[in-house]
């Protein structure tokens, strides 16, 4: 398959090289809708989510395997401009060196609440003014390996299309259902759908692993400075917290997400296979 006949670019000061540079910038992002995707595993993952994308940087001197031309056929099959460009532009428009050749331009995607769909005993993760790009990224993978129907993201949170976010997503980003909305607004979604709010807070007699997450319910994080609003914590049913047998208080929000996230699966297992001993 023919990419295309595009000369390849040699300078920093191509238009489509400074635009593309300039999205690293949050309101430069948000005014054209736009945000980066670097590496083949996360536009591999993109694509297989179905996102197509709007343009495709590529430099075959850094491609690893026939993996990154195949990334680039079925980019350009879905309308995408491929643009070639030397090993020093692309070093310059990339942030890591394991990109292995391949940086897309994507439209942003804008989901609601209601784009979530939750099932019989959903699980959830609400996260409350994430301060860090990589933190928020942490959460997305956890929230896809535990297998989480949704992800919410409130209050004066980090973009979600942040360059961080996205790689430390390992293309988490395009596999959870990622919805910002605001606290009040999250709340009444939740109650709506009678999903029962777990707030952590290192003020919480009661451990996480003591409450009951095999239903449907969300899971309830703040900020490691500020942690939740009043409003998500006077929502929940019942606060928990991580025990934490060290010197410092807390957790790195993260890692905290982890471990209840897991706790639910552990929970969920259990339950499903005590039903099948019964059967």
């Amino acid at each position: 398959m023919v990419i295309n006949m595009m000369e390849v670019i040699r300078s920093l000061q191509n238009a489509k090289v400074k635009e593309t540079v300039r999205l690293n910038d949050r309101r430069f992002r948000a005014e054209k809708g736009l945000f980066l995707i670097e590496g083949s595993r996360e536009l591999s993952c993109a694509l297989r989510e179905g996102l197509s994308l709007f343009r495709i940087f590529y430099c075959e001197e850094f491609f690893r395997s026939a993996e990154e031309k195949e990334i680039l056929h079925t980019a350009v099959a879905r309308g995408a401009e491929a643009v070639p460009v030397t090993a020093s532009v692309f070093q310059k428009m990339v942030y890591r060196e394991t990109s292995f050749g391949l940086l897309g331009v994507a439209q942003q995607i804008k989901r609601r609440l209601d784009d979530i769909s939750p099932g019989a005993a959903p699980l959830l993760i609400v996260v409350e003014n994430i301060e860090k790009p990589g933190n928020l990224g942490a959460v997305l993978r956890s929230a896809d390996g535990a297998g989480a129907d949704g992800v919410i993201v409130c209050g004066r949170s980090t973009d979600l299309y942040n360059p961080n976010v996205v790689r430390a997503s390992m293309g988490a980003l395009f596999t959870v259902p990622v919805v910002e909305a605001t606290a009040e607004d999250a709340v009444a979604w939740m109650k709506q759908n009678r999903i029962a709010m777990v707030a952590t807070t290192p003020h919480a007699e009661k451990m996480y692993y003591d409450a009951d997450l095999r239903g449907a319910c969300a899971v309830l994080m703040g900020s490691e400075h500020e942690g939740l609003s009043g409003t998500l914590l006077q929502a929940s049913y019942v606060k928990v917290r991580i025990p934490m047998e060290g010197r410092t208080d807390s957790l790195n929000l993260s890692a905290a997400a982890a471990v209840v996230l897991y706790e639910a699966v552990r929970q969920r297992n259990s339950e499903a296979g005590n039903r099948g001993g019964a059967a």
